[in-house]
């Protein structure tokens, strides 16, 4: 039934940051630590104001650069370079997610909220370069972040993604509902499940998922 539902789909659009990496490798929480740092730095303020602007704005925007450029007018490349530049050895390679990413018909891409560079590196530690044919950061997005639909409808045009042939990928429920009002095929990639009208699929083990639709 699962894979009846995809039967149509020739173009796979992943997220990347607890998407294509199991969340226990705890990668984001080193751009978190980063970010409140670099908040702190920019705006002059203790930690404690630092975390909360972050995930105010987080919540409120998208991102948490978002914000600090409407509210701020932060130049996004510093603030980029720098919550990215962190370790990436708790990520192992996964030889079998690459092979069943690269067997999905049609076109895959990663689409991330952090930057091309930076999803390069971490696919790069997961082996899985090979099994994508195109990277998009939110530069590519003019910095728009998802969930904004001018942000999808950017980088989709981009890579000439057609969303009714489409799937996108997600840990963060946000940003599936603008690609499911666009037509898309919508996964949720989490430990749990999430009930939602843009929701359509869910799965706690992206491999196990793809594999059952090849």
């Amino acid at each position: 039934m699962t894979r009846a539902a995809f039967s149509h789909i020739r173009q796979w659009v992943f997220d990347l940051d607890n998407t294509l990496y199991p969340p226990a490798a705890r990668l984001f929480e080193q751009i978190e630590t980063r970010m409140t740092s670099f908040v702190m730095s920019a705006l002059g303020v203790e930690q404690d104001r630092a975390d909360h602007l972050r995930k105010h704005y987080w919540a409120t925007y998208g991102t948490t650069l978002a914000g600090l450029m409407r509210e701020h007018q932060v130049d996004p490349g510093p603030y980029l370079t720098q919550v990215h530049d962190i370790s990436f050895d708790s990520l192992q390679p996964d030889p079998y997610l690459c092979e069943t990413i690269a067997r999905l018909p049609g076109r895959k891409i990663v689409y991330t909220n952090g930057t091309a560079p930076y999803a390069a590196q971490v696919l790069k530690a997961r082996g899985l370069e090979a099994a994508f044919d195109a990277i998009y950061g939110v530069e590519e997005a003019g910095f728009l972040p998802k969930p904004e639909r001018a942000a999808f409808e950017t980088v989709f045009a981009m890579d000439g993604i057609t969303p009714r042939t489409a799937a996108m990928f997600e840990d963060d429920p946000r940003n599936l509902a603008e690609p499911h009002a666009m037509g898309m095929r919508t996964v949720h990639v989490a430990p749990e499940r999430l009930e939602a009208p843009h929701i359509q699929h869910h799965t706690g083990d992206l491999t196990a998922f793809l594999a059952r639709l090849t």
